[in-house]
C-alpha cells in the first residue's frame, strides 16, 4: 500500500518535496553548546520553485504549513511517507473535504416528526433499493445529517431492500413520531474530486443545468479525473442540487483555493430526481452548510 493523497496536485508536489529532500545534504549535528539558539527544524527544504507549478500558485510557506513537523534526526523526510498515510502538502486539512466526505460504513440515525407529523424527508427507489430524493430545509431530516442520495438500510429494524417508493413513503408516515430509527449508508452512487484554484481563480470546468459539459485540458478539474455527464450534487459538502448555474458559480467563486466536488452520474441523477420539479429541488431542498 503506498501513500494516499486527496489529490494529483498532492501527488506531484510531494514527489519535488521527497526528490529535494533526497538529494539535500544532511547537516551534522551542532555541538552541545550550540542548541540553545540553533532554529527550529524545517520539515523540507525551500520550495520557491514550485511557485507555479502545475499552473498554482504556492508558496513555500504555505506548503510547509500543510505537512508535519519531523523531529530533529529523523530521516522521514528522505524516506518518505508511511505507507496508507494521507499525504496533502497542496489541499491541507481542508474543511470542504472533510463536510464532503463519503463514509464507506453505515451509521444509525434516530428521526421524528415535526408539529405537522412531518419528517422533511422524501425517498425514492432505485436498483431495489431505498434512497434519500429529497431533503428540506429546517425539518428533522436535515438537523439529523441526511442527505440527498443517501440510502436507507433499515426503518425501525425492518430490512428496506425490494421496497416500492410508495411502501417506503407508507412505513415513514405510520412510524411514531417520536422516534424513528434508520440505518443509513452514505451516497453510495456519488463520489468526491478535490480540485485547486490556478492562479487565475479557476479549477477548470463549464456546467449546464448543473450538470459538467466540459473539462479544461490541463487543468485541476483535467488532472484529477471530473468527468462530463456527471451532475454536481455538493460543493464543499454544500448541496447545490437544483440551484441555477449562476448560484452554483457564485458559490464556487467563494469557496477557497481547495474545492471538493461530490458527483454523480447523468443517468442516476436523472432516475433519482424523476417526477420532482426544478421549483420544488430549488426552492426547499436543503441549501445550508453542513457542520463538520
Amino acid at each position: 500500500m503506498s501513500a494516499l493523497y486527496p489529490s494529483l496536485e498532492d501527488l506531484k508536489v510531494d514527489q519535488v518535496i521527497q526528490a529535494q529532500a533526497r538529494a539535500s545534504p544532511r547537516m551534522p549535528a551542532l555541538p552541545a553548546q550550540e542548541v540553545a539558539v540553533s532554529q527550529p527544524p524545517v520539515l523540507y527544504p525551500n520550495l520557491a520553485e514550485l511557485g507555479s507549478y502545475m499552473g498554482l500558485s504556492l508558496s513555500s510557506q504555505e506548503v510547509q504549513q500543510n505537512l508535519p513537523q519531523i523531529p530533529e534526526g529523523d530521516n522521514t523526510a528522505a524516506s518518505g511517507p508511511s505507507l496508507g498515510m494521507v499525504v496533502a502538502p497542496v489541499s491541507g486539512d481542508s474543511l470542504g473535504a472533510r463536510r464532503a466526505e463519503i463514509k464507506s460504513g453505515v451509521r444509525e440515525i434516530h428521526l421524528c416528526k415535526d408539529e405537522r407529523g412531518r419528517t422533511g424527508l422524501r425517498l425514492r427507489a432505485i436498483d431495489k433499493g431505498i434512497f434519500v430524493q429529497l431533503v428540506q430545509a429546517n425539518t428533522p431530516a436535515s438537523l439529523v445529517g441526511l442527505r440527498f442520495g443517501d440510502q436507507i438500510l433499515q426503518i425501525d429494524g425492518r430490512d428496506c431492500a425490494g421496497w416500492s417508493t410508495d411502501k417506503a413513503h407508507r412505513v415513514v408516515k405510520k412510524a411514531s413520531a417520536e422516534k424513528i430509527i434508520m440505518i443509513v449508508r452514505d451516497r453510495p452512487f456519488q463520489r468526491t474530486v478535490i480540485m485547486r484554484k490556478d492562479s487565475t481563480g479557476q479549477v477548470g470546468f463549464f456546467i449546464k443545468n448543473g450538470k459538467i459539459i466540459s473539462v479544461v485540458k490541463g487543468s485541476s478539474a483535467a488532472h484529477n479525473g471530473l468527468l462530463t455527464n456527471h451532475y454536481i450534487c455538493e460543493v464543499n459538502g454544500q448541496n447545490v442540487i437544483g440551484l441555477k448555474d449562476k448560484k452554483i458559480g457564485e458559490i464556487l467563486a467563494m469557496a477557497g483555493k481547495v474545492i471538493t466536488l461530490t458527483i454523480i452520474p447523468t443517468m442516476i441523477y436523472e432516475h433519482m430526481v424523476k417526477k420532482l420539479s426544478p421549483s420544488l429541488l430549488q426552492h426547499t431542498m436543503d441549501h445550508s452548510i453542513p457542520d463538520v
